[in-house]
């Protein structure tokens, strides 16, 4: 039997001598949030012990200090053993539900397209990926209670799932099996971690969460969201909405002279027409058109074409905040108008051989269609009703 050690662990943990107190106060048939109160600790806390660590040897649990101290210190002993290590009949199921083979409804096995042997990179693009049931680690998780409701060895978080595909050490599934997850991905992506945190040209002032709580009312007009619209050839236009009145602005942003002839320059001047620089005065220059009561802020994806914001918003006094990596949902309004956008500027196309007359063109069809949101009238409407209102407030306060 291993040694039993009574030193005092950190203050997260109990103590040999809180499992003494918890031992008397059951004996006096006090309830768990009383002994909490009296401990100074989470009722959870107390439950989970009291369920964790009873003594069940005489049949039915019985709380005991020197047997609960020896299981918890059990417990917290490492390495621990995997659970799909030790555990053939969960190992097999987990492995079974991530890379077992598709069916017809006769049973028969579809083989599907023959993708390329795997290297330990993330999936192929644009290429054909093995076809296997690819259960997702939460859905095997939760199935397990309702296919073996009363095998509690049956049972497996999808952290823990996810750490066996991920991290070596703990590999009691095959590593390729990550090629079975929806993303595919060959390492994880920590997505919370990622959100809403400074990073290179993001600073902390500029996260999202910085941005004015007027900006997420769009009954206050002179927020805008911004974005590239990418073609072929390093081409792009700048995409500018109003998220009040729906209101497009097109940016044109012609390549700059050398391109294509000039040999690419480690650190230097980007030729492409969206560097930081060109993206700077391109933008200002669009954006200055505006009064200044409709130019308050611009949410910009992550994008390090607006490196030089700090600049753009000392130009310009419009300031400027970063989305969330990966989060596209938090510029809306951008992100639907760019979706319209293609229609006129389709992926794959050259976007430079349009002029900036083009671009102009272009938007004014788009402010012209009515849409559904504003009451069938049009951005262009709505944007001069805007107007005509800071033009009339501007006349009062001055007289």
């Amino acid at each position: 039997m291993t040694p039993l050690s009574l030193d005092a662990p950190s203050g997260r943990y109990l103590s040999f001598e809180e499992r003494e107190e918890i031992a008397l106060m059951r004996a006096k048939d006090k309830g768990v949030r009383e002994i909490a109160r009296e401990l100074g600790r989470d009722p959870g806390t107390i439950s989970r012990e009291l369920r964790r660590n009873a003594a069940t040897r005489s049949g039915k649990q019985e709380y005991r200090a020197l047997v609960a101290q020896w299981k918890a210190q059990q417990a917290a002993r490492r390495p621990k053993a995997a659970k799909l290590v030790t555990n053939d009949q969960l190992r097999e199921y987990v492995q079974e539900r991530l890379a077992g083979t598709v069916r017809r409804p006769d049973g028969s096995v579809v083989e599907g397209p023959t993708p390329p042997v795997w290297k330990g990179l993330n999936k192929p693009h644009r290429a054909d990926r093995r076809w296997s049931l690819a259960w997702s680690p939460e859905q095997i998780s939760h199935r397990l209670k309702i296919d073996f409701p009363d095998d509690g060895s049956m049972r497996i978080s999808h952290e823990a799932i996810y750490q066996s595909l991920f991290i070596e050490g703990r590999g009691a599934l095959k590593r390729e099996l990550v090629a079975c997850l929806r993303t595919g991905r060959a390492l994880r992506h920590p997505r919370e971690r990622s959100r809403n945190k400074p990073q290179g040209h993001v600073t902390e002032d500029v996260v999202l969460s910085e941005r004015p709580a007027e900006a997420d009312d769009r009954a206050v007009p002179g927020h805008w969201e911004g974005d590239l619209t990418i073609g072929t050839g390093r081409s792009a236009i700048g995409t500018l909405i109003e998220r009040s009145s729906r209101s497009t602005l097109l940016v044109h942003l012609p390549r700059l002279e050398g391109w294509g002839k000039t040999p690419v320059v480690k650190n230097g001047t980007a030729l492409g027409g969206y560097g930081a620089v060109a993206m700077n005065t391109a933008l200002a220059s669009s954006i200055t058109a505006l009064p200044v009561q409709l130019r308050k802020t611009l949410t910009w994806d992550r994008g390090k074409e607006l490196s030089g914001h700090v600049q753009f918003t000392l130009d310009t006094g419009t300031k400027v905040f970063f989305a969330d990596p990966h989060s596209p949902w938090q510029r809306p309004t951008n992100e639907n108008t760019n979706g319209l956008l293609r229609q006129y500027f389709p992926k794959g196309t050259d976007l430079s051989r349009w002029s900036a007359e083009d671009l102009q063109a272009v938007a004014l069809a788009l402010n012209n269609r009515p849409r559904k949101v504003l009451g069938w009238r049009t951005p262009a409407e709505v944007f001069a009703e805007q107007l005509q209102l800071i033009q009339e407030a501007g006349v009062a306060s001055t007289g």
